[in-house]
């Protein structure tokens, strides 16, 4: 029989919820995607338009094959993107998009398998419009602790937000970067005007480790530290 319950990951994950303003330490759970990598201005790049033109078809497929012969039906995920540069300033500051990388994805289920893909790829290749298909994976990605943040308005306005949280809150809460930078588009961008664009920020982050101390690896046993003390002042 099937399950009449639609799983909405997104109501069900926490870290897909974040606050307009609110720079949070969130700590966030390993899920699997379908991913595409690609470079490129986002907005000019033929690649950027290929990504999703073949993600989401998979996407779509992957769910009906689920709810035809799993009985699991669930709701698809938002679009989400992974953003780098070799400096991080082009990303930031600058905004030479032309020096960007990037991987789209989209969160699956954890009960769908590489051979449930694969089934899917088989019936969206056959009705073709995907350009890049057989370019996306499947694959696990686990952020751990993150610092998030949700930015409301147009893509281009996120600079100052990104740079507030990379050398701003990051460092004085003694944490520091360590992944991607990731974007999770909670709205669609073909149906929403610029300034109403609703965006999760998330930078992964980890616990910056103060030097060690020159004693920290002394021997703590007396006959130790006697020998220690004795080796500094002439003692035999």
């Amino acid at each position: 029989m099937a399950d009449a319950t639609k799983v909405d990951l997104k109501r069900e994950v926490e870290t897909y919820s974040a606050h307009r303003g609110v720079f949070a330490v969130v700590t966030v759970p390993a899920l699997r995607f379908l991913m595409v990598d690609g470079h490129g201005d986002p907005n000019t790049s033929p690649a950027y338009a290929d990504a999703p033109a073949s993600l989401y078809p998979l996407a779509y497929g992957v769910k009906f094959l689920s709810k035809r012969e799993l009985g699991r039906d669930y709701a698809v995920m938002p679009l989400e993107g992974l953003w780098w540069s070799q400096d991080m300033d082009a990303f930031t500051a600058q905004r030479d998009k032309s020096r960007w990388d990037w991987t789209l994805m989209t969160v699956v289920p954890d009960w769908i398998t590489a051979e449930h893909v694969e089934a899917a790829r088989a019936a969206v290749a056959g009705r073709g419009g995907a350009p890049v298909l057989d370019a996306v994976r499947l694959e696990a990605y686990d952020e751990g602790l993150s610092v998030q943040t949700l930015h409301v308005g147009p893509y281009d306005d996120e600079g100052p937000v990104l740079d507030a949280m990379h050398h701003e809150f990051i460092p004085a809460r003694g944490l520091r970067r360590t992944g991607r930078h990731h974007e999770i588009y909670l709205s669609d961008a073909r149906r929403t005007a610029p300034a109403r664009l609703r965006t999760i920020l998330r930078q992964p982050v980890a616990e910056v480790q103060p030097p060690e101390s020159p004693l920290a690896s002394m021997d703590a046993s007396p006959s130790k530290r006697r020998s220690v003390a004795g080796a500094g002042n002439g003692s035999t």
